[in-house]
Order: C-alpha cells, then structure tokens, then sequence
C-alpha cells in the first residue's frame, strides 16, 4: 500500500513565532496555531472544540513566516505530520507530534496590498522561488502519486458499483 501522509488545516496563531537558525544557517521557525471545530451535540445545540497543533517550517518558508505572522495570524497550512522523542531533564520521554510545513498561505490581508499571499516550498528543492496557489479544488494539495491513487481508488468503487 502506498504511504500518504498529508495535513491541510487552518488555523490562528497562539503565539508570535519563534524564529532560529540552525548552527549551519538554515533559518527555520516554529509556532502553534488554534484551529477551531463547530458541530452540533447530542441535545442539536452548538458546540465548539478547539485542536492545538505545532508548526515548523524550514528555509524560505521559515524566513516569509517570520516577516509576516505574529500572534492571532490566520494560515491555512499543507504539510505533513511528523514525530521526534523530546527527553526532558527529569528522564521522562515524550513524542512530539507536530505538522512540517510544506505551503502556507497567509489569509490575512497586508497593509501594503489586499491579496491573500502563499509561500510553497517543494521538497526536491530549498532554491525555488516562492509561487501563489490559484487553484480552488482540493486536488492543488496531492502529489501526482495521491492523485492518481485516488482516481484508481474511484474507478474501481465505480466499476464495483
């Protein structure tokens, strides 16, 4: 079975981002972002839960981060989910969960111009200039892989059918 490890959420900055540079250089920075869900419970009244999530995003992405989100930011965020152990002084271990960056948009609107922005950066490659995402589908968020994945998974549910 072929490995698929893809997030897409949105969110709001809980904090200003924290900005570093490797001991080589390499800018990288790491926030959390609030993104919040409305459903309704068991008695049809509203309620609203809210999932905490890190972000970190490397290079240019981190540096586009850093001259552009601070607390209370709005970013949709495509990425994948990644795992590191975190020993703490005490001992104990922890695994961290957190979301690398691949493309962030920035839905806030600046100052200078009332666009909305996105950075992408591609794996194969830190030097890529930065681009826009135009495209309104879903399908702008899958490898070539994933999607032709799922044209396979639907033409045989259609056959099936």
């Amino acid at each position: 079975m072929p490995e698929l490890n893809s997030v897409v959420i949105t969110g709001n900055l809980t904090k200003d981002p924290v900005f570093r540079q490797t001991t080589n250089g390499t800018p990288v920075v790491n926030f959390s972002i609030a993104s919040n869900r409305k459903y309704r419970d068991a008695n049809n009244q509203w309620q609203e839960e809210v999932c905490y999530v890190g972000v970190v995003a490397w290079n240019r992405l981190a540096d586009s981060c850093n001259n552009r989100l601070k607390k209370g930011s709005a970013v949709l965020i495509d990425g994948e989910l990644q795992s590191h152990l975190l020993k703490s002084d005490d001992g104990f271990s922890r695994n961290i969960v957190e979301i690398k960056a691949q493309r962030i948009q920035f839905l806030n609107k600046r100052a200078a111009h009332n666009d909305m922005c996105t950075v992408e950066v591609h794996n194969h490659s830190h030097d890529d200039e930065p681009s826009t995402i135009e495209d309104d589908t879903f399908d702008k968020f899958l490898s070539s892989e994933e999607a032709q994945l799922f044209k396979e998974q639907s033409s045989s549910h259609s056959q099936g059918s």
